[in-house]
């Protein structure tokens, strides 16, 4: 009986011991703006550049038949009198069916902008969650926590440049060739 009560404070000590060394083990941590460092990706910016290219033909389609009904309308709000009633009418038709045209070009356009969008983010996303948990890794992070949730941190712990150039490094976008002159 004797030998539990000598144990059992000397297990209680040891506990305490224990739990003051992890106590006092420092958790190191780092912030991150995912989605800057994401966005600032020459993957990304180049992603960027050929969509642009490719939406640019129809943007300017678009440009074209916004000028077309501006035109119409200044034509049907001219002198009053100066149309005759057929002529009002064709105008009328004719904005009527630049209209339509225009609205379903403008909708098609943001319905391949935002599918080219979220096709790159997807995939750009996973690899830069990749490449984060790497860094943190290396550099013996314990927690990385993205800046959005941080409500203060300083700015020595922001990882987010790191992790763009880790990405930029992992992931290296072949520069733009000239096209072909004919």
């Amino acid at each position: 009986m004797s030998f539990q009560k000598v144990l059992r404070p000397l297990v209680v000590c040891s506990a305490l011991f224990a739990a003051a060394q992890v106590a006092t083990a420092q958790t190191k941590v780092a912030v991150i703006s995912l989605q800057r460092a994401l966005f600032e990706t020459a993957e990304i910016k180049k992603a960027d550049a050929d969509m642009q290219a490719t939406l640019l033909p129809r943007q300017a389609q678009g440009k074209k038949l916004q000028e077309d009904l501006a035109a119409i309308t200044q034509k049907l709000q001219g002198d009053p009198g100066k149309l005759t009633p057929q002529a009002e009418f064709d105008l009328n038709a004719e904005g009527k069916r630049k209209q339509v045209e225009l609205t379903r070009i403008q909708e098609d356009l943001q319905a391949d902008a935002e599918k080219m969008r979220t096709e790159v983010l997807s995939k750009s996303s996973d690899k830069m969650q990749a490449i984060v948990k790497k860094l943190a890794e290396e550099k013996g992070y314990d927690l990385v926590v993205d800046t959005q949730v941080a409500l203060f941190f300083k700015p020595a712990m922001d990882i987010t440049g790191d992790a763009t150039a880790a990405y930029d490094k992992a992931y290296p976008v072949p520069p733009a060739v000239p096209p072909a002159k004919k």
